[in-house]
Order: C-alpha cells, then sequence, then structure tokens
C-alpha cells in the first residue's frame, strides 16, 4: 500500500471511535445490484476500504478528498467521481465545513450487459474525479430523485446512461477483444453464490456447478464481475447483515446468521468493505439529514 495511504488509514482508525455528530446518512430507494445514498461528513468519513461495485458520486457541496491508486483525489461540488470495483479507498472533508454527496452503486454485470456490444472488459475511469460533461450528466440523473421508486424500466435507464457514459472516457474499451469468457458458467457461478449468502461455499462446490477449473473460474469471474468469487461472495453475506442491522438484531445473532464465525469476524469484514464498523452503519442510519 502506499505511504501516504497507509498514513491516511491510520489517522482514520484514530478517528473512528469518534464521529462527527453531525454526520449522516441517507439511504435511498435502490433495485437488484443497485444501491443508492446521500450522506455528510465534516472532517473523517472511511477508513480505506474497497466495493465489490461501481461507485458512482456526484459531491454536491464542500471538497470531498480520499486517497485512491496512491494519489490524493479531491472532488469539488459539480464534479463527478467514479470509483472501479475492488480499488481501495478511503473518504474525509477536504474543509473544515464538511462535504455533502450522493452515491450510487452499481454491481458490475449490470455496467456489462448495458453495454450489449460482447466486450468482457469493464470500462476504467482511471483519474476518478472527473468533469466530463456525459458522465456528470448520466450521474447526476441517476442521483437526481433518492426517494423515487425503482422499478425495471427506471433501473435499466440508469444503467444504460451510466454505461454509455463510460464508455467515451475509457478509450480502450474500443480496442479491447470480443468475448472469451464462459458466460452461461459464469452466470452459474454468480446466481449460487447470491442464494448462498448466509453459508460458506467451496471452490469444489463452484467447479461442479460451472464446469470450470476453481483458477480458470477465478481469472473469469474477476474479467466479467470486476471482483473475486470470494469478494463477491463476502459482500453479499454483508449485504444479508445490514439488513439485519436495520431491523435491530443484535450482532452476535447477525454473525451466526450470515455466516460469520462469531462477531469480531463480521466487524472485521464490515469494516473493510464499508470503511466503518457495523455499530457506527447502524447509527448513521438512525440519524436523520439536516433541513435544506
Amino acid at each position: 500500500m502506499d505511504g501516504a495511504l497507509a498514513e491516511a488509514g491510520k489517522a482514520s482508525l484514530e478517528r473512528s471511535c469518534a464521529p462527527g455528530a453531525a454526520d449522516w446518512v441517507r439511504i435511498g430507494t435502490g433495485a437488484a445490484g443497485i444501491e443508492r445514498i446521500e450522506a455528510f461528513f465534516r472532517g473523517y468519513a472511511y477508513d480505506p476500504h474497497r466495493h465489490d461495485t461501481y461507485a458512482f458520486g456526484l459531491t454536491l457541496s464542500g471538497v470531498q478528498s480520499f486517497d485512491y491508486r496512491g494519489a490524493r483525489r479531491d472532488s469539488l461540488s459539480g464534479q463527478a467521481i467514479v470509483i472501479h470495483p475492488d480499488e481501495i479507498h478511503n473518504g474525509r472533508s477536504g474543509l473544515a465545513e464538511g462535504f455533502r454527496y450522493r452515491m450510487i452503486y452499481v454491481e458490475p454485470r449490470l455496467i456489462r450487459e448495458a453495454m450489449g456490444d460482447g466486450r468482457d472488459a469493464l470500462p476504467f475511469v482511471a483519474a476518478a474525479v472527473s468533469q466530463d460533461a456525459r458522465l456528470v450528466a448520466a450521474i447526476a440523473a441517476a442521483l437526481k430523485d433518492l426517494e423515487a421508486p425503482f422499478d425495471g424500466l427506471a433501473r435499466d435507464d440508469i444503467v444504460v446512461g451510466l454505461a454509455d457514459a463510460l464508455a467515451p472516457v475509457d478509450r480502450s474499451v474500443a480496442r479491447r477483444p470480443g468475448s472469451t469468457l464462459d458466460r452461461p458458467a459464469l452466470e452459474r457461478a454468480r446466481i449460487h453464490l447470491d442464494d448462498c449468502a448466509a453459508n460458506p461455499v467451496s471452490s469444489e462446490t463452484l467447479e461442479r456447478q460451472t464446469g470450470l477449473d476453481r483458477f480458470v473460474l477465478a481469472r473469469q469471474f474477476r474479467a466479467a464481475f470486476g471482483t473475486s468469487p470470494y469478494h463477491y461472495h463476502v459482500m453479499r453475506r454483508l449485504g444479508r447483515a445490514r439488513v439485519l442491522l436495520r431491523q435491530g438484531m443484535p450482532l452476535a445473532e447477525i454473525a451466526v446468521a450470515c455466516g460469520f464465525a462469531d462477531q469480531s469476524h463480521l466487524t472485521r469484514q464490515f469494516r473493510r468493505a464499508y470503511g466503518v464498523t457495523p455499530g457506527r452503519w447502524r447509527a448513521l442510519q438512525n440519524r436523520t439529514a439536516a433541513p435544506g
């Protein structure tokens, strides 16, 4: 890990026990494969972590600062953020006044399907912070109304808009070769991992489900979905844990229900994925956004 990122992570860990009283997170409506949030943080926000999804964001006010791919990034009001699946990043305010932003998390399979050109590699935005007009417009449209219901057509419209805006930003997309992946086998693996969110899944089971050698499967799965089968499965279990957190279930019971060894195992995995502990995440959900 880059030295600056390590130091930022160390500082974040020191401050993570005392979150700002003004910080809040609001969960918007979503759909299968899509989550949306709005949040405000003054100072520290998130420890270094990574998602198995694309994270598309729009900074609404202040300066949203984070470390990504070995460099500090600063997103100003009106600028877009694109974080690729499985890329480590953190989060903090670049100003004492704090920052407010919205974010939509989209599973990579939806972006790949929406590209519709038979290509399997995922588009990549190296800069992370962008002022590209088409990309900003697509992300703004996806985040326009967090309370609006998400039917299938609305979801498809948002995903296609994001995919169409991503492709021109990554100039290598047009030069990439066509499909060489076993898509039916990879879909069988993904569906099996989705269906087993409360239980461990072995490599042998996935080999039987797909007919692929485990190492071939691991390489192809990452190419298709932006992350490894293991991390994908952990994120499905953590997604179930978040539902149970909102329902008020005790952490120890959630750990058992989601197939983790114990509460500390759940906490470590949750923090690694989301940059906050389960307790802080639940507390943030119970706070309401400031008016205006």
